[in-house]
């Protein structure tokens, strides 16, 4: 059986969720298709037990619902989780869980996109027909561990950053955290605290700032040019944390909001980890080379010993393996092709929204842009 929709969203995370309840709110009916068997699989399944939203929350909320003044100006992850399914609930969205997409594809005479699900609960075969499609599965679909020679002789625990949940099974144990964005800093701060022997990577220069240094920052970006920004939150910085090239931290050449801007890299908002750096509680280390055993090679040749590494080296879009026929909205990463803001808009009624790397804010001006673009062309057509 063909099911009939003007849209259908690919992804019920934060951007999924959002494009839906803005075309809702215009009247114009779409599907959402959910591989997992809940909304924002991420936040609820592959996030670690201390997680905060690193953002204020002023710039973490979604269209049309901005948290209440009695919320924590930096939101704890379970109180995010309930923000999201009250989110749900006031705008009527209504995932279609359990649904892997396999393929989608414009039919040029029909001038419509047929996608194909699976129902991995029953495993029927469906078939959806849409004027427009959005694909919302967002940066983080899947795990990325990188290839490592000799990573599969190692006799300990090997895993991503989406499966840790808490340092306290490892109090005592050598763990070794590959990756210092956000996600690997607060790992290795958290093995830390549970009385792990918490050890780094560090592979290349990264800013480190603290939250309430960024919450200003994003602030005076609203009124200021990025580089007067960037010299203050800079300075800042510098003031708060010192020099921390001894431990192994170089900061890059450019400011922190203009590389946000330019490659979507975010700056680590420290928890306490650089504290914990200077005191010798975690080591910090060169590129890792190769895995021989336990033993693990450093790019400055020296080796050690660890129970269990943990790859906090981020994910993948996956868009390209179920979407056909687009050789202009995506590239073969399943990114998007044009620069923000001209990212999110396709061909054939094809949109994305959530792929800006911008964040929460950023998927939100998407979910609107997408649904005002989606109702323009729709009266167009009528």
């Amino acid at each position: 059986m063909k099911n009939e929709v003007a849209v259908v969203i690919v992804g019920a995370g934060p951007a999924g969720l959002a494009t839906s309840a803005c075309l809702n709110l215009l009247s114009i009916s779409n599907i959402i298709l959910e591989r997992e068997n809940c909304c924002a699989s991420l936040w609820r399944h592959r996030a670690y037990d201390r997680l905060n939203l690193h953002l204020a929350k002023e710039f973490c909320h979604l269209p049309h619902m901005p948290h209440p003044p009695t919320a924590p100006t930096f939101i704890p992850r379970k109180d995010f989780i309930q923000y999201l399914e009250d989110y749900v609930s006031h705008f009527d969205v209504k995932p279609k869980y359990c649904r892997m997409v396999e393929s989608a594809a414009f039919d040029g005479k029909a001038k419509r996109w047929c996608v194909m699900a699976t129902n991995s609960e029953s495993g029927v075969a469906e078939e959806y027909s849409c004027r427009f499609l959005v694909v919302a599965t967002g940066e983080n679909s899947k795990e990325f561990i990188p290839d490592v020679p000799g990573l599969e002789s190692f006799n300990g625990e090997v895993l991503h950053s989406s499966k840790y949940k808490a340092g306290s099974k490892y109090s005592g144990k050598a763990v070794l955290v590959v990756g210092c964005g956000n996600s690997g800093m607060e790992i290795a701060y958290d093995l830390a605290n549970y009385g792990a022997k918490s050890s780094i990577v560090v592979r290349s220069p990264f800013h480190v700032l603290t939250k309430e240094i960024v919450q200003l920052g994003m602030t005076l970006l609203k009124s200021s040019p990025c580089n007067m920004v960037d010299d203050l939150v800079l300075s800042l910085g510098k003031l708060h944390f010192g020099d921390m090239t001894k431990y192994g931290i170089v900061r890059p050449s450019k400011g922190p909001f203009y590389l946000k801007e330019i490659t979507g890299r975010s700056p680590v908002i420290d928890v306490g980890t650089l504290k914990k750096i200077k005191s010798g509680d975690i080591q910090v280390l060169p590129e890792l080379k190769r895995v021989d055993g336990n033993e693990t090679i450093f790019a400055n040749g020296n080796s050690h010993r660890f129970d269990s590494i943990v790859f906090a080296t981020g994910y993948r879009s996956t868009a390209r393996k179920w979407l056909k026929e687009d050789d202009y909205l995506l590239n073969q990463d399943g990114m998007p092709k044009h620069d923000f803001p001209n990212h999110w808009k396709g061909k054939n009624g094809l949109y994305c929204a959530g792929l800006s790397r911008r964040g929460l804010a950023g998927l939100s001006m998407d979910a609107q842009n997408v649904a005002n673009d989606i109702k323009m062309c729709y009266n167009n057509e009528m």
